[in-house]
This record gives structure tokens, sequence and C-alpha cells, in this order.
């Protein structure tokens, strides 16, 4: 009978609990050594070793991965790469499955990057709220950068094909090598002390990490923080980052699209111009004819205002007076005679001759009290009548003509009352008292 303590297990139980104890026990871990039996079959996985002066491991990257290697993996190249211990149960093989792989050189710089950034970002020297927008029309710009680079070329480039009206400094520091960020940081500096830009750019072309490694500077990035002027960064190729990047205002994907993110298209700019001048052209139409109709109703007021209209006005009305003090004397003197009419019929029916001679002396004494009251009336109504009219002669102009003066009026019957309203060959009506004349302007002395 078999022991019940005791186990059995088969090739592939074993290593199954192998590989999960090994991948249980063991993190993503980091390993770097030299590249040796590099293989890459048909499948496009990548099969290598990575080994030391004392030891090798196994190792494979799945084509997933591999395909974005950054360089080619070749016998003897020292390199960098993260990846989860396992083991290949088929065959019983220890082994690493990296999922990150990195030239040794450039992988020490990559540690140093991101140390730094995630002490930048602690610091809150990344944060987008800190940071400013572009002005909305830059008029000077800076660009610090080498000046013999391809980055510089392409950006006047573009600014010159997109708006030459742009004024442009090229301030020339390194770009690479051991002094260059401590220079490009005091150009930095100076450039926005001098308060002559709106904006700074900082660019150069496309490079490794290395070669970028300037604009990953500690202090370069603190100044760019810290520049009272906004700062656009475009440093390297769409895919490169810098710490340069994260600190400026605006991060461009490269130093042309930098460019045309400063500047606008003069294309654009001159269809939005003659869009603004149609539209002010409109407005300045709308106001014109506005302000004809304001000009027209004031003629209409000043006419209505004109003397001789108030002088019409005031003749009707003392017409129209005169006509209703007629027709009241009338009314007046019609009820009179009926009166003496129907006393003639009652005496008359009555034939008292006593009476005649009284009679006759009253109703003599009536007519004449009659004729006084009709004769006082219309002399009281003659003379506020002919006050009326002195009132009317003193404010019109026709008095005033008739002491030697004239009107003049040009051909639309406006009054001409300044030498500075006619010209030589005008024709203009000179009102009188008693008429008009013409006259012909031979020579005007203003």
């Amino acid at each position: 009978m078999q022991d019940p303590a005791r186990d059995i297990l088969t090739p592939t139980q074993l290593n199954t609990l192998a590989r999960d104890l090994l991948e249980s026990a063991f993190p993503l871990v980091w390993v770097e050594a030299e590249l040796g039996n590099v293989t890459r079959p048909a499948s496009g996985h990548l099969y290598f070793t990575l080994k030391d002066a004392r030891a090798q491991v196994k190792c494979a990257m799945f084509k997933p991965k591999s395909q974005w290697l950054k360089f080619v993996p070749r016998e003897g190249l020292r390199v960098l790469g993260r990846g989860r211990l396992t083991l290949y149960e088929a065959r019983g093989d220890y082994q690493l499955v990296m999922d990150h792989l990195e030239e040794a050189g450039e992988g020490a710089l990559r540690r140093a990057f991101d140390e730094l950034k995630a002490k930048l970002t602690a610091e809150g020297l990344f944060d987008e709220d800190r940071k400013r927008p572009l002005p909305a029309h830059v008029r000077r710009l800076a660009v610090i950068t080498s000046p013999s680079g391809a980055a510089v070329r392409d950006v006047l480039s573009v600014l010159g094909r997109r708006f030459p009206l742009l004024e442009v400094d090229v301030l020339p520091v390194q770009v690479q090598g051991e002094t260059a960020a401590a220079q490009i940081a005091a150009m930095l500096k100076r450039a926005a002390a001098s308060g002559r830009y709106d904006v700074v750019l900082l660019t150069r072309g496309g490079g490794s990490l290395e070669d970028l490694w300037a604009f990953n500077d500690e202090q370069l990035a603190r100044a760019i923080a810290a520049s009272p002027v906004p700062v656009v960064s475009a440093v390297g190729h769409e895919t490169d980052f810098s710490l340069a990047d994260f600190a400026a205002d605006l991060r461009a994907p490269t130093p042309s699209v930098a460019a045309e993110l400063l500047v606008p298209n003069r294309s654009d700019l001159l269809t939005r111009l003659q869009g603004l001048q149609r539209r002010m052209s409109a407005l300045q139409l709308q106001s014109l004819r506005q302000s004809m109709q304001r000009a027209d109703r004031a003629v209409l007021r000043l006419q209505a205002m004109r003397p001789q209209a108030r002088l019409q006005l005031l003749q009707r009305r003392r017409l129209e007076a005169h006509r209703r003090l007629e027709s009241a004397w009338r009314e007046q003197l019609e009820r009179r005679h009926a009166s003496l009419r129907h006393a003639a019929a009652v005496l008359r029916s009555n034939q008292p001759q006593r009476r005649v001679a009284s009679l006759r002396e009253n109703l003599l004494s009536l007519a004449q009290r009659a004729q006084a009251a009709t004769a006082r009336t219309l002399q009281r109504d003659a003379l506020e009548l002919r006050g009326l009219a002195r009132s009317l002669e003193a404010v019109s102009p026709l008095a005033t003509i008739a002491r030697g003066y004239s009107i003049l009026q040009d051909d639309a019957g406006r009054i001409v009352r300044s030498v500075r309203e006619t010209t030589t060959g005008d024709r203009l009506t000179a009102r009188l008292h008693d008429g008009t004349l013409k006259v012909h302007v031979e020579e005007s002395d203003a």
C-alpha cells in the first residue's frame, strides 16, 4: 500500500508549482547586463541571454513589446531590462519575460530623469494652474537655440511664411554639452529681464536622451517656471519629453508646430480682417442713414419754427378772431333788431297813442346806446388787433427787410448766413420788402 503522506508529482505538476512559486515570490525586477545569444525567429519574438562574468539567465521578449524597441539588440551590447521571473514548463527552463529593454547608459539617464521629475512634480513645479496662457497676438519673440541647428531654420521658415510681421530675435546658446543647461538658463533670465519679448521659445532638434539631457537640468526647469515671460518648449521630436517641456507654459511636439502655435496664418488673418472691414462698412452705412434721417427730421422741425411760418400762423389766428368778432356782433345786432320788431308789433297791436312819443324817445336812446356799445366794442377789438399786428411786426423779418436789409437764399431755399456757405458761381435769391432779386456770386471773400 502507498504511503498517503508522500505526494507523487508529474513533471508538469512540478514545473507548474515551481513557476507559481517564482512568480509569486519575485516582483518585477530590473537587470543590467550584457546581451548574448540574440535570436529573432519568424514569430517576431526576441530571445536572448543576459550575462555577466559569472552567470547568465535566459530571457524572452514577445512580439508586441519587442516591436517598439528604440535600438537594435546585438551581441555584447550592455542593456537595462525590466521583467518578471518565471519558468517555461514545457522544458523546465528558468527565464525572465521582459516587458522593457533599453541601452544601459540611457537607462541610467532615464532613472535620473524619472527621479528628478517625481521630485519637481511633488513640489508643484509642473502644476497646470500655475501656467499662464500665451498672449493672443505675439509681437516680439525670443528664440533660444543653436543658431546653426535645423530647428532654428524650421522655426524661421514657418514664421516667415505664416506671419512675416513678427519681430524675431534668435538668442544663440549651446543646446548640448555640459555647459549648455547653464547657458540656456542664463539667456532665459536675460531675455525675461529685458522686457522686450512677449514669449520665449526654447527649441532644438531631435536626438537621443543623452543629446537632449541639457533640457532635463533642474536649474533650467526652475528658471523656466520662474520666468515672468511665458515660455514655449519645443525640444526634439513628438515622442521626446524633457523637464523643460513639463515646466514650460506650453509644450509643442516639434519646432515647426511651435511656430504655428505662436502666430496666426496670414491668409486666415486676412480673411478675418476682410470680414471685419465688411462689417465696419455696413455699420458705417447704417450709421450714415440714421444720421441722414435725423437731419431730415431736424430740417422739418426747423422749417416748422421759421419766423415766416409763425407769422402766417398768427395771421390766421387774427383772421379767425376777426371772423368770430364779426359773427358775434351780427348776432347781437340781429337780436336787438328782433327786439325792436317785437316792440313795434306790440305797439301796433295796442296802439298806445299816448306813449308813442315816450317810446320813440326810449327807442332812440336804446339805438344810440347800442350804437355806442357797438362802437366801443369795435374800437376795443381794433386796438387789440393793432397790438397783435405790432407784435407780429416786431418778430417778423419783413420789418427788418423794410429797413433796407435782405434775406439771401440758395436754390434749395436755405438761408445763407455766412460767406463760407457760398462759392463763386452760386446763384442766390435776395428777398427785399417789396419783392425778390436773383443774385450771381462772382467772387467770395471769406
